[in-house]
């Protein structure tokens, strides 16, 4: 049985001092600690990097320890869809600090379920408290003519050539090299001009390209018996789909967008429909044995079967 850290703080500005103090016995103990640095609590825990680390070394039995909750989790809907996880792994969670120390969250019994359930509601509370503060301070900033936001890492030009590199066929890590920055600095310049957007009208790809066999021409437009769509793909069915056996479904998957969607996020997956009916078929098991599951599932479906129906 295995003792492992989880460490996460919102910014860069911050740093993981405070945690590592109510974890230094552990730390030197030689437990084996995952970080997620600058990680907002609006990406759930699941979908972030650190902490897919941890439970893909976790074994059945070890603990997963933190210096507070709202370090994993600040919202219902995140800790609803995390404890399944980790009582089907057979995982113990707990907090070293506070009230909640020597509590296992991850417990399955009807107190705990409960008690999760309304911290995750106050934590949810406090999240959205700073939020509104944060607004409010913004807009009364730009009342005073105050310039909002981080300065530019980049002239127009700049953003103007790396968007044409980018559509060039320049890759994010190779343009951050060249110029010599961090490649979030360049998704957020390619984001500015929307070079990263899938085209809302999806009819203009191969518009120019000879009918193949087999497909008829419809209205002055090829009708494929495939067509390729974008379908955007909840957080958690893209979870689901992450080690399937179909090497289509995962390429599709890899070359996704991922987008957030309040706390949580889609995936949009530019594919054939027959990749994205598979992707349906692919999970549906598996997510119909939770509510949460059985909503991702019925979101994901209606989009696939919508999107299928308008080619």
């Amino acid at each position: 049985m295995t003792d492992r850290l989880y460490l996460r703080h919102s910014t860069d500005s911050q740093t993981d001092a405070r945690q590592r103090h109510a974890l230094a016995a552990l730390l030197a103990a030689g437990a084996p600690a995952y970080e997620d640095p600058a990680t907002s609590t609006r990406v759930l825990s699941l979908a972030r990097e650190g902490f897919q680390r941890l439970l893909d070394e976790a074994a059945v039995g070890d603990t997963i320890r933190i210096a507070d909750a709202a370090r994993l989790f600040r919202s219902v809907e995140d800790i609803i869809t995390l404890r399944p996880v980790l009582i089907r792994r057979g995982l113990h969670l707990r907090v070293e600090s506070g009230l909640l120390s020597g509590v296992d969250l991850a417990a399955d019994d009807p107190g705990t379920k409960m008690m999760v359930s309304v911290l995750g509601a106050v934590l949810e509370f406090q999240r959205d408290m700073i939020s509104e503060n944060t607004s409010q301070g913004v807009a009364a900033a730009r009342a005073a003519g105050k310039r909002i936001g981080r300065p530019s890492a980049f002239s127009e030009k700049q953003v103007s050539d790396i968007t044409e590199a980018f559509h060039e066929g320049a890759a994010v890590k190779a343009l951050a090299r060249e110029y010599g920055v961090d490649p979030h600095t360049i998704r957020r310049a390619l984001d500015y001009t929307r070079a990263r957007e899938v085209p809302e009208d999806l009819d203009a790809v191969g518009e120019e390209e000879a009918t193949a066999p087999g497909e008829a021409p419809v209205g002055g437009r090829v009708q494929e018996a495939d067509p390729v769509v974008a379908v955007d793909v909840p957080g958690l069915v893209a979870e689901h789909l992450a080690d399937v056996d179909d090497e289509p479904v995962r390429q599709a998957l890899a070359a996704g967008q991922r987008i957030r969607r309040g706390q949580g996020y889609s995936v949009r997956v530019t594919a054939p429909v027959s990749v994205h009916t598979a992707m349906v078929e692919r999970t549906a098991t598996a997510l119909l044995q939770s509510p949460a599951g059985r909503k991702a599932h019925r979101i994901h479906s209606d989009r696939v079967t919508e999107t299928a129906t308008s080619c």
